[in-house]
């Protein structure tokens, strides 16, 4: 998290980041991919409860959102420019020190749920957020009120309980901070809680009463591709570098690189051996046994204890 602290009130400040703001327009897009079943919420929960498969978070089963949104506020700010004449601008998509939900929430894109996420009454939470900032002194837009209520199934579900408290979360032990952003190794009281998922973690959202509404995106782009829904932990395991590469290109999944994937599966095929002895478990845990990365032999070994520690 060294770069919140690197670019201080900059986040906070637009037209410190970028000089001559007068205005943020900031966006939405809807994510679930065009065949998401309308029980969607109840499916991707069961899917923790088999061990063997692994979970890599919804959003990032297709194409990286970030090349899919900036593309699209760039066409948006063409738009902008034909109509009203040549603006400075500039476009984000989580690419900058850009405080995004609070700029969303203030423009009324949404409310701040308890697990800190944006949530709309008609779309849920299932969304990417994205901003122009421009030097048009526009109108601004007025927030909406929330609508959490007494609700605190996000709090209650959370594995880690990285949700401290409404609206408080501690990066620190939240899954997805620590399969996607933290390079080192995993906190070994914080392994055995991180189940079978391997990339991101959508409790909160899962069990959120409000995504019943969230929506389908249109595109074909964030469709799930083959081998990251529905795949064995041993299946992805066995990736090369190479087709690691391959399988995650245009994917934000690529941006952890090869070592950490490997990390994030071996700790989810130690927690898949806590709850019962698989031989194709351990044949894979072996076969990575003497990798050339120690972060990976450490997470290798750790997983191959968690069988004879369980039983």
């Amino acid at each position: 998290m060294a770069y919140m602290a690197a670019h201080g009130m900059k986040r906070a400040r637009p037209a410190e980041l970028v000089p001559g703001t007068l205005s943020v327009i900031t966006a939405r897009m809807d994510y679930l991919p065009r065949g998401t079943p309308e029980d969607w919420q109840a499916r991707e929960l069961r899917r923790l409860e088999r061990p063997d498969e692994a979970i890599v978070s919804v959003y990032a089963r297709g194409r990286d959102y970030h090349k899919v949104l900036r593309n699209r506020l760039q066409t948006l700010t063409e738009r902008i420019q034909a109509a009203a004449g040549p603006l400075g601008h500039r476009v984000f998509t989580d690419s900058a020190p850009v405080l995004e939900a609070e700029l969303a929430q203030r423009s009324g894109q949404g409310w701040r749920g308890k697990h800190t996420l944006l949530l709309h009454r008609e779309a849920g939470s299932m969304f990417f957020l994205g901003e122009i900032y421009t030097d048009l002194p526009l109108p601004p837009t007025e927030p909406i009120s929330a609508h959490c209520g007494a609700c605190s199934a996000c709090i209650d579900i959370c594995p880690t309980q990285a949700i401290t408290a409404p609206h408080r979360l501690d990066a620190r032990r939240c899954i997805s901070y620590l399969t996607i952003e933290h390079a080192g190794p995993v906190p070994e009281a914080l392994r055995p809680l991180i189940g079978n998922r391997i990339y991101g973690c959508d409790d909160c959202q899962l069990i959120c009463p409000w995504n019943k509404f969230a929506r389908r995106s249109p595109l074909p782009d964030f469709d799930a591709r083959e081998g990251l829904s529905g795949a064995t932990l041993v299946e992805l395991f066995a990736w090369s570098e190479p087709e690691f590469l391959r399988r995650t290109e245009g994917s934000p999944i690529r941006r952890i690189g090869h070592e950490r994937w490997l990390r994030n599966i071996a700790v989810s095929l130690g927690n898949a051996l806590r709850a019962g002895p698989d031989e194709a478990v351990l044949q894979a845990l072996q076969a990575r046994a003497d990798h050339p990365s120690e972060l990976v032999r450490e997470h290798v070994a750790w997983a191959m204890a968690q069988g004879a520690a369980a039983h």
